[in-house]
C-alpha cells in the first residue's frame, strides 16, 4: 500500500498547492480530478519505485495519466485556457468535474480489470521465437535497399530534399486530399521504415558485442537514428513519426543491447518534449518559419501561431478540454447531435482502402467530432472540418454517450493487463522483444489518439519491421507439461544474450 498512499499524499499537496495560488481551484471539480489522480498515480508511483518495469505499459500508462487525469484539469482552470472556436459552457470547471467522474469510474474499472488479466493463467504451450541471425540480417538488408530506394525516388520526383520542404510548406493548412503528399501513404509506410530497419541490423549485428555495448556508441546510435528518423518522414511535419520511433528504438536499445536507467529515460522524455515544442513551428509554416523567425522572438511567434508551450502542454498532450465540451454538448437537453454507433470505427477501416480507389471513403471521426461541437450539418469536408483528436474517451462518447466510457476503459485494462504478462514469458534472446516496444507504444496511445491515428500509425510503422522480426525467427513451441524450456528472464526488463542463437546467460 505504499505507491498508494505516497500517490494520496503528493495528489493531495499538488491540489493544496493549486487552491493556494489559484483562486478559482475552489469548485467542487477538484474533488473527482484529485481522486483520479490518486488513481493513476498508483502506477506511477510503482514505475518511479521499481515495482513495475521501464516499458511497462501499466508504468507509462500511470505517468502520463498523471498529466491527462490530474494536471491537465487543472492547469486548464488555473491558466484559463481553453477550446477556441466553439460556444463555450457556463463555467468549464462544471464539465470538467463531470468529465473526472466518468474517468474516475471508468479509471477503477481499467485498474480492476488490468489486474485480473495480467494475474491470469498461461497457455499450456510455451512459444519462442528464436532469432535467425543471418536471415534476419538478409531480409533487413534488402529492407533497406528496398526503403532507402523508395525515399531518394521521392526527394527525386519533388526536386530533392529542398524541393520535398517546399512541397510540404505549400501542403500546410490544406486538407489531406490537397496534400501534394495525397495517395503516397502506402509508399511512405515502406520508404520511413528505413530507420527501424538500420536500428535492428545494429541490434542484432553488433549489439551484443562489447563496442556496441558502449554508451558512447549507443548514444552516437540513437543521434544517428534520430537524423535519419527526420530525413525519412520528418521533415513532413510528423512529430509523432518522430517521437515514437525514438520510443522504439530505446526499447530495443533497452532490451537487446543494455538496460537503461530511468534517470536517462527522463532525461530524454524532457529533450523530446523540447523537440515538439520547437518542431511545432516548422509544422505550422514549413520552410517559412525561418523568415516567420527573423521577424521576432519565438515566444512572439508562438503567440502568433498558437504554437505556445501551454498549448503543447494542454492541446498536444491531453485532452481534457476537449472531452468535457463533448460531455457538455452531448448533455444538452433538446441538442441535434446523434451518435455514431461505430461509423468512427468503420471510417478508420476503410482507410486501408487508398483514396485513389475509394474517393467517397467515408470521413469517419472528422464528421462526427465536427458536428458533435458545432451542430448538424456543420461538416464540409473541402470548406468545413474540426481536426480535434478526442482520445479513448472522446471517441467513445461520439459513438455510444458517455455511459460507455467507463466500459471502454475496462476493455482497455483487460488489453493493459495482458500485454504486461509478455515480457516475463520471453526468454532472453525471443526476437520478439525487438518490437515489444512497438506494440507498448501502440496501447499507450490508445488513451490520447483515436482509431484512425491508430491504425495509421500501426499499418505505417509496423508495415515492414513487424513481418521482417517473423521472417528472422524460427517459432518453437514446447510443452509445460513435457520437455521443459530454456531458464526465463526473471523480469520484465533485459537479460542481454551473450550466445550466437540468443539464448545462454545474460547480464541483467
Amino acid at each position: 500500500m505504499t505507491s498508494l498512499l505516497v500517490s494520496v499524499a503528493l495528489s493531495a499537496l499538488t491540489a493544496c498547492g493549486f487552491l493556494v495560488a489559484y483562486d478559482q481551484a475552489a469548485h467542487w471539480f477538484l474533488l473527482p480530478v484529485v481522486f483520479c489522480g490518486i488513481v493513476i498515480g498508483w502506477d506511477a508511483v510503482d514505475w518511479f519505485r521499481g515495482r513495475l518495469s521501464l516499458y511497462d505499459p501499466a508504468g507509462i500508462i500511470g505517468l502520463i495519466g498523471v498529466h491527462f487525469f490530474f494536471l491537465a484539469p487543472l492547469l486548464h482552470v488555473a491558466w484559463e485556457s481553453w477550446m477556441p472556436y466553439v460556444e463555450p459552457p457556463g463555467d468549464w470547471r462544471d464539465w470538467l468535474g463531470g468529465m473526472a467522474v466518468v474517468n474516475a469510474a471508468g479509471l477503477l474499472l481499467y485498474r480492476a480489470a488490468r489486474e485480473r488479466a495480467a494475474r491470469g493463467r498461461g497457455t499450456t504451450k510455451e512459444t519462442v521465437w528464436q532469432l535467425d541471425k543471418k536471415r534476419l540480417l538478409l531480409a533487413a538488408g534488402c529492407g533497406l535497399a528496398v526503403s532507402g530506394a523508395l525515399q531518394l525516388w521521392i526527394y527525386a520526383t519533388h526536386g530533392g530534399i529542398s524541393g520535398y520542404v517546399d512541397a510540404f510548406t505549400q501542403s500546410v493548412g490544406r486538407p489531406e486530399s490537397q496534400s501534394a503528399f495525397a495517395g503516397m501513404g502506402w509508399i511512405f509506410a515502406v520508404s520511413e521504415s528505413f530507420p527501424i530497419l538500420a536500428m535492428l541490423v545494429f541490434a542484432v549485428g553488433a549489439g551484443r558485442t562489447r563496442l556496441g555495448r558502449r554508451w558512447a556508441v549507443i548514444i552516437g546510435v540513437l543521434l544517428a537514428y534520430f537524423i535519419l528518423k527526420m530525413l525519412f518522414g520528418g521533415l513532413r511535419g510528423s512529430r509523432s513519426n518522430t517521437i515514437w520511433g525514438v520510443f522504439w528504438a530505446v526499447g530495443i536499445i533497452h532490451f537487446w543491447v543494455r538496460p537503461l536507467s530511468k534517470r536517462m529515460v527522463l532525461a530524454g522524455v524532457g529533450l523530446l518534449v523540447a523537440f515538439m515544442y520547437v518542431y511545432g513551428f516548422y509544422k505550422a509554416l514549413g520552410r517559412d518559419v525561418v523568415t516567420v523567425y527573423e521577424q521576432g522572438t519565438l515566444s512572439e511567434l508562438g503567440e502568433q501561431l498558437d504554437r505556445t508551450f501551454e498549448g503543447l502542454v494542454l492541446g498536444d498532450l491531453a485532452r481534457s478540454d476537449v472531452q468535457a465540451f463533448l460531455l457538455y454538448r452531448l448533455s444538452m437537453p433538446g441538442g441535434d447531435y446523434t451518435y455514431a454507433w461505430g461509423r468512427t470505427y468503420l471510417g478508420t477501416v476503410a482507410l486501408l482502402i487508398p483514396r485513389r480507389l475509394w474517393p467517397e471513403r467515408p470521413p469517419g471521426k472528422v464528421l462526427e467530432g465536427t458536428e458533435a461541437q458545432f451542430g448538424a450539418g456543420s461538416y464540409h469536408e473541402e470548406e468545413w472540418a474540426s481536426s480535434k483528436v478526442y482520445g479513448l474517451a472522446g471517441e467513445t462518447m461520439l459513438n455510444f454517450g458517455w455511459l460507455a466510457v467507463p466500459f471502454a476503459y475496462l476493455v482497455f485494462g483487460l488489453i493493459v493487463g495482458r500485454l504486461q504478462r509478455v515480457p516475463g514469458r520471453l526468454h532472453a534472446g525471443d526476437a520478439r522483444l525487438l518490437v515489444y516496444p512497438f506494440i507498448v507504444n501502440i496501447c499507450f496511445s490508445v488513451l490520447l489518439a483515436d482509431s484512425d491515428n491508430l491504425l495509421f500509425t500501426f499499418i505505417k510503422d509496423g508495415l515492414v519491421p513487424l513481418p521482417l522480426v517473423w521472417f528472422g525467427s524460427r517459432v518453437l513451441t514446447r510443452s509445460d507439461a513435457g520437455e521443459p524450456g530454456p531458464v526465463r528472464a526473471p523480469a520484465a526488463d533485459l537479460m542481454v544474450p551473450d550466445t550466437a542463437d540468443g539464448y545462454g546467460r545474460g547480464q541483467a
